[in-house]
């Protein structure tokens, strides 16, 4: 069944024009991503108007080897200032996890041209995907909760069972460098 799956992942995505091999190399990842970006995060929340804020990501190297300044800011800088660590768990595999300094540890990792960390608070999950695209910082942020909507399937050995989750907002930001 999983192998059905990923053929047609394949198969699909080939006649969709989408490559799945890059030709060039992935950025080095954090240090390709140094720099204060700025730009517009874009929420929408399912079922209401989309919102706006203006969001920053700022990440420089520390005085620590391997470790950076993770610093998001949503709105003004003294509205909501969010001053967290990146540190290396084990930066040869891509692991890595942002600090929140507050006893939060965040785990993500570097994959595929991709940072992607997956977690959940609150009875909510929530996927970070941010990766570099034509000079800019792009970032997604996708909640859904962690309790399932629905579950199908499972009906025998051949069909595994399938759990749906609620989508509670999807957000996106196309942040540009201000200064490196």
């Amino acid at each position: 069944m999983i192998r059905s799956i990923l053929v047609f992942i394949l198969f699909t995505t080939t006649l969709a024009g989408i490559s799945l091999a890059q030709d060039k190399p992935f950025p080095a990842f954090p240090r390709d991503f140094t720099g204060h970006w700025k730009g517009t995060l874009y929420w929408y929340p399912p079922g209401k108007p989309s919102k706006t804020v203006d969001m920053q990501l700022i990440i420089q190297p520390l005085d620590t080897p391997g470790c950076y300044q993770w610093q998001m800011v949503y709105g003004s800088p003294g509205q909501d200032n969010r001053g967290y660590t990146l540190k290396p768990v084990d930066s040869t595999s891509g692991h890595w996890v942002v600090d929140e300094n507050n006893g939060i540890l965040l785990d993500g990792y570097w994959l595929g041209g991709r940072f992607t960390s997956i977690f959940s608070v609150q009875g909510s999950v929530i996927t970070e995907v941010l990766w570099l695209e034509n000079g800019a910082l792009q970032i997604e942020f996708i909640t859904h909760a962690e309790k399932t909507v629905r579950e199908s399937g499972g009906t025998d050995a051949n069909i595994p069972a399938a759990r749906s989750f609620p989508v509670r907002g999807y957000q996106r930001a196309t942040l540009r460098q201000t200064k490196k």
